[in-house]
């Protein structure tokens, strides 16, 4: 016989109704459960507003506090403003006929001015220029090593063997000088010239140059010029 009467409260029914509505508190799919979660939702956040700021903060940092110096990366002195090759500006070829200088135009010129002569600081101009060049890979094609003599002497017949890719030319000294700017406490036989495929000429490589560093000059401009 039960001992409960209508108005027993039924004590099972009721728990079981409290325990599912908690459990069903508790398995709402995508929600966080509890304050705990939340807080791990905070800092996930916060963590990924971090990873994306990051590289502006950096760049910010990098100008503003460490200051990149110069604003320059290339090795050589631009001329400014540029020099184009003097129309009057004759020279004699290998051949012994007359031909302007300007005639050259269309590739890029790497320029050194010695006496026939050539000594050891002219020996190594041509090699560096030599070596510059082959250094280019397909693109030497668009370059040219030129000698400008400053006399009609004859050359050793042992650099005309090692250097059979450079026009060796015979030009008037003080027009030549007059052309071609020293640097200061340098005379125009320390520097390599590079000259433009428009005639121009660019730029003036130091004295005692770093062959590398003109490599990596003339690199540059071949890539990104399309002429010549």
């Amino acid at each position: 016989m039960s001992t409960q009467t209508p108005r027993s409260p039924q004590v099972g029914k009721s728990s079981d109704k409290s325990t599912g509505q908690s459990a069903a508190a508790k398995a709402i799919p995508g929600q966080p459960n509890g304050p705990g979660s939340w807080q791990r939702g905070r800092w996930i956040l916060l963590l990924l507003a971090v990873i994306c700021a990051a590289p502006i903060a950096i760049s910010y940092f990098m100008y503003y506090v460490v200051k990149p110096s110069g604003g320059t990366t290339n090795y050589g002195t631009l001329i400014e403003p540029q020099r184009p090759i003097p129309e009057a500006l004759t020279v004699t070829g290998e051949d012994g006929k007359p031909l302007q200088l300007s005639s050259l135009r269309g590739h890029w010129l790497m320029i050194s001015v010695d006496g026939s002569a050539c000594d050891k600081a002219c020996v190594t101009k041509l090699y560096f220029m030599r070596q510059i060049r082959a250094a280019q890979g397909p693109e030497r094609e668009r370059v040219m090593e030129v000698w400008l003599r400053t006399d009609a002497d004859k050359v050793a017949d042992v650099i005309q063997t090692a250097y059979p890719d450079t026009d060796m030319l015979i030009a008037d000294p003080t027009q030549v000088a007059a052309w071609l700017p020293a640097d200061t406490g340098t005379q125009v036989t320390d520097h390599i010239y590079l000259v433009d495929p428009n005639g121009n000429l660019m730029m003036r490589f130091p004295k005692d140059a770093n062959p590398s560093k003109i490599k990596s000059d003339l690199t540059k401009l071949l890539k990104w010029s399309r002429i010549g």
